[in-house]
């Protein structure tokens, strides 16, 4: 008997399912599960019972909440797929001010209706146990398919600890830091082989900031290359404002770097 999966969205902009359809060989390796549910096709209703459950897209609700917390209750692995649910992603970035006078201005008068219950945007493993994290904006296709074999298999995630800038020298790409453009990749989690590099696009750490980054040193390595710790700060918060760890770490490393600077 085949497992059941739903694929269900919180707050983001359906990037990372919309990934998933345009891969023939995504939706191949999906046949192996009976897809119960998914919300970016279906117009149904989740089933009472499921196996594994994909979840894109930041917290930014208490209806949010409540749904994940009956998903973990109800399936037996959970993915979070994407930088919106991994990291809080770009709705993250509602971090740097208040929500409600966001919604306010916005909204205007129906703020308090829209802003009903709404939560500072934070990733799903602020919640729940997470078994899974598939991080980028957009998703890989092919390390998606790697974990729903890992998942079938019942194998735990294995998720990469150093940071972005070997592959950036297997991939034998210049370094954008020689042409005084700040790129993440020192402190970017890994696994993405390059790609926005290799493609003319410095790395914005869209997988999250790597376990084993030396942010500290990122930092003092900016400020000798011309860019200063609030502009280096700015540029991990594109994708990490809601990653409390990162950003905890990120503050005490700007302020080492700048009392070294100064």
């Amino acid at each position: 008997m085949r497992p059941t999966a739903v694929i269900l969205s919180l707050a983001s902009d359906y990037g990372c399912q919309v990934q998933i359809s345009n891969f023939p060989e995504i939706l191949e390796m999906l046949s192996t599960f009976d897809l119960g549910y998914w919300q970016f096709v279906s117009s149904g209703d989740m089933p009472d019972a499921y196996e594994v459950a994909l979840i894109e897209g930041a917290v930014t609700t208490d209806e949010h909440v409540e749904l994940l917390e009956k998903v973990r209750a109800t399936a037996s692995c959970v993915i979070a797929l994407g930088a919106c649910a991994a990291t809080g992603g770009i709705p993250g970035l509602a971090i740097a001010g208040p929500v409600r006078g966001q919604l306010k201005e916005v909204y205007g008068s129906g703020e308090k209706k829209v802003g009903a219950g709404a939560r500072k945007p934070a990733p799903i493993s602020d919640y729940i146990t997470v078994d899974f994290t598939i991080p980028g904006c957009p998703i890989d296709p092919a390390e998606l398919s790697r974990v729903l074999q890992r998942a079938i298999r019942a194998l735990v995630d294995t998720p990469q600890r150093q940071s972005m800038c070997g592959e950036c020298k297997i991939a034998e790409n210049m370094c954008f830091w020689l042409a005084g453009t700040p790129c993440l990749g020192m402190i970017a989690r890994s696994g993405c082989n390059a790609t926005c590099v290799s493609r003319g696009r410095p790395c914005t750490a869209c997988r999250g900031i790597a376990q084993d980054a030396n942010i500290e040193s990122a930092y003092a390595f900016a400020a000798q290359n011309k860019c200063d710790a609030d502009q280096f700060e700015s540029l991990i918060k594109i994708y990490n404002a809601a990653n409390e760890q990162a950003t905890q770490k990120a503050v005490t490393s700007k302020k080492t770097a700048q009392e070294v600077v100064s």
